[in-house]
């Protein structure tokens, strides 16, 4: 499962993603910390830039957020790998994303504040949810046509398997004394197995 986010474009392109990991970099630090209190200002600070470059590039923090996240997201994605074509090769896969999602610093600051968690998880489905979406639907495919997942609409099980392991990962922490590391790990494998076996 691959995922590529690179920026393609004309002359200057690659200075143009340069200046804008360098902001998105800014404000993964600055999320961090301080969650919805960040400001562009800080994040320009921070990035070594001029406000306008910021503002040039997203009209808001609320904006720029998004972008980081889809980016966090994204990239985690890409760097989580996966062994095989299988349901249960998937299910590993995204436990082990899951387990990144959780234990992500930004995102993480998102837990912490729940009117950001409101505003980029549960209130809207942005465009990384869309892409993991879209992803998962293809593996579906392909693990139906391997029989190993059972038959149903790729992007409906899709869905599906997304609610179950956002709501997941977002609850780590209420739960976290009921079920410790490994078991948590075992029973959202055994919850995507079995939603998902023929």
């Amino acid at each position: 499962m691959s995922i590529s986010n690179s920026v393609s474009g004309g002359p200057g392109a690659d200075d143009a993603r340069s200046i804008d990991d360098q902001i998105l970099d800014a404000a993964a630090e600055l999320v961090a910390v301080l969650g919805r209190r960040v400001q562009l200002a800080e994040i320009a600070r921070r990035a070594g830039v001029s406000r306008p470059t910021v503002y040039r590039r997203w009209p808001d923090v609320r904006a720029l957020v998004g972008a980081l996240l889809t980016r966090e997201v994204l990239s985690t994605a890409e760097q989580t790998p996966r062994t095989g074509e299988d349901r249960e090769s998937l299910v590993e896969w995204i436990v082990e994303f899951a387990v990144k999602m959780r234990d992500h610093p930004v995102l993480g600051a998102l837990y912490e504040d729940s009117d950001l968690l409101a505003e980029y998880v549960v209130q809207r489905l942005g465009t990384s949810q869309r892409t993991l979406v879209s992803l998962l639907a293809k593996a579906l495919v392909t693990g139906q046509q391997g029989g190993t997942i059972r038959a149903g609409e790729p992007a409906e099980l899709s869905a599906m398997v997304l609610l179950i392991t956002q709501s997941t990962v977002q609850s780590h922490r209420m739960v976290a004394e009921l079920l410790p590391e490994a078991a948590w790990r075992r029973e959202l494998a055994i919850a995507l197995n079995g939603y998902l076996r023929p």
